[in-house]
């Protein structure tokens, strides 16, 4: 396990080289400019801007520079917040993106599996249809419609939570957002486990440990339940990055000052070093995600870890 861990841990660095690369000269080499927005900019004053930021410099040497910041755990200066850098905005809005995101992935992932269990082992005719149904409403429905529905329900009519806002150690500011970004996500998660529960129940090893007359319990919980999560395993590793950096809807609709509008702001604005600030810590928490997906992947199936570590031909 631990050869498995180190060979997955190592691949992590070239890839999230190669990934910071990419987006470097991509973002560098899109039509328009930070300061571009400001027409009314002399030209000697634009070619000062840039100076002082160093766009004047070639590109690969602008690479160089980003990279060895990188290094040194600078993102460098904001184009547009010029009262703060890169480093200082995400510091301010991932943890907040990080409390609703981690949130709502664990009433996702527990809320999710249990639903899919029980439609799958209540074989009555009216519980699988029922948590199926609610969990195909929870996909297709959008969060921009279940956001203003749960506003005017729980905050407007009932008073019950806060519809925006956010203040430090406030429980009912995050209770929405989180149920919000969690519904999609547990849906998702209750059709996989549902249909893999089923495919495993349906297995040749399930009926012999039924045959040697194992308790029920015992069969669900040790035999038929870890490879019935394989598929959400895997499904979990790109899903749960996305939602533990924030979603730029459910921040907005609720007034969150998280990291996801950061992304899209500094994709407007051509806030190069905020673009890349942003990607590489998506790209970070999904590596990382991904990895730790495939250790659980391989904890539940010893077959990967054991093919992983095998000598070639």
């Amino acid at each position: 396990m631990l050869r498995y861990a180190a060979t997955r841990l190592l691949g992590i660095v070239p890839t999230l080289f190669l990934v910071i690369t990419a987006a470097f000269f991509i973002v560098r080499l899109a039509p328009g400019g930070p300061f571009d927005q400001e027409q009314s900019l002399p030209p000697d004053i634009r070619a000062n801007l840039e100076a002082a930021y160093g766009l004047d410099r070639p590109m690969l040497v602008q690479y160089g520079r980003y990279v060895a910041g990188l290094l040194r755990g600078d993102f460098g200066p904001s184009f547009k917040y010029r009262d703060f850098t890169v480093t200082e905005l995400i510091r301010r809005g991932l943890p907040v993106s990080l409390t609703i995101g981690f949130l709502a992935l664990l009433l996702a992932v527990s809320g999710g599996i249990a639903a899919g269990c029980v439609a799958a082992l209540r074989r009555r005719p009216w519980v699988d249809p029922l948590v199926m149904g609610v969990a195909v409403i929870g996909m297709i429905v959008p969060v921009f419609v279940i956001a203003p529905v749960f506003q005017l329900l729980f905050g407007i009519g009932l008073g019950w939570l806060p519809v925006s806002g956010w203040k430090a150690g406030s429980v009912g500011d995050l209770v929405l957002p989180v149920v919000t970004l969690a519904l999609p996500l547990m849906a998702y998660i209750a059709r996989l486990t549902r249909g893999s529960m089923l495919e495993v129940l349906a297995s040749n090893f399930i009926r012999t440990a039924r045959a040697k007359g194992l308790p029920w319990r015992r069969v669900i919980l040790r035999h038929a339940l870890p490879p019935a999560l394989l598929p959400v395993v895997s499904y979990l590793g790109p899903a749960s990055a996305m939602v533990l950096t924030g979603s730029l809807v459910v921040e907005k609709l609720f007034g969150l000052p998280g990291s996801g509008r950061y992304l899209i702001e500094g994709a407007l604005n051509r806030d190069y070093t905020l673009v890349l600030g942003m990607t590489v810590v998506v790209a970070t928490l999904t590596l990382t995600l991904n990895l730790v997906a495939d250790l659980i992947y391989a904890w539940l199936d010893p077959r990967v870890r054991f093919n992983a570590s095998a000598p070639g031909p």
